[in-house]
C-alpha cells in the first residue's frame, strides 16, 4: 500500500480505539442503567456497535501488520503499483486520472484505481502513448495513457 493509505488506515484504528471504543463503552453503561437488557433496544444497538468496532480494530491491526509500504515518489517509468495515470477515453475525449493504490485504500470517487481492478490491470506495464482496451460491466472500453506520474 501507498503510505497516504498506510496513514489513513492508522489513523482510523487510532480514532476508534480512542474515540469510538470509550463512546461505546459509555453508551453500554448507560443503557444498562435503564434496566431489563433483554427488551432494552438502546442496550441491543450500543452491543453491535461494540462488535462492529472491535471487528474494524481487528481488521485494521491485520492490514497494518501485514501491509508493505511503497513509496511512489522512488518509481519511475511504465505504470506500476503507486503510479498517477492520466487517459484520455478514446471515444468520448474525456480525461482522468488515477493512481494505482492497494484494495484497502481504494476509492474510485477519489481517483484511487484498486491495484487488482480491470482497468489496473490493463494499465500496469504502459508507457505514455500506449491504448489500453478494457472490458468494462459497461462494454468494451479504449483509453490512451496521456502521463504518468509518481508522486
Amino acid at each position: 500500500m501507498t503510505r497516504a493509505g498506510h496513514a489513513a488506515l492508522d489513523e482510523e484504528l487510532k480514532t476508534l480505539k480512542s474515540v469510538e471504543r470509550p463512546a461505546v463503552i459509555k453508551a453500554i453503561a448507560e443503557a444498562r442503567e435503564h434496566g431489563d437488557l433483554s427488551e432494552n433496544a438502546e442496550y441491543h444497538a450500543a452491543r453491535e456497535r461494540q462488535s462492529f468496532v472491535e471487528g474494524r480494530i481487528k481488521e485494521l491491526e491485520a492490514m497494518l501488520s501485514l501491509a508493505e509500504v511503497i513509496d511512489p515518489t522512488r518509481l519511475s517509468g511504465a505504470v506500476k503499483f503507486g503510479a498517477t495515470v492520466t487517459l484520455v477515453d478514446e471515444d468520448t475525449d474525456e480525461e482522468r486520472t488515477y493512481q494505482i493504490v492497494g484494495e484497502s485504500e481504494a476509492d474510485i470517487e477519489r481517483g484511487l484505481l484498486n491495484v487488482r481492478s480491470p482497468l489496473a490491470r490493463a494499465l500496469i506495464g504502459k508507457d505514455e502513448g500506449d491504448s489500453v482496451d478494457v472490458r468494462t460491466p459497461g462494454g468494451q472500453k479504449s483509453y490512451e495513457v496521456v502521463a504518468i506520474r509518481y508522486i
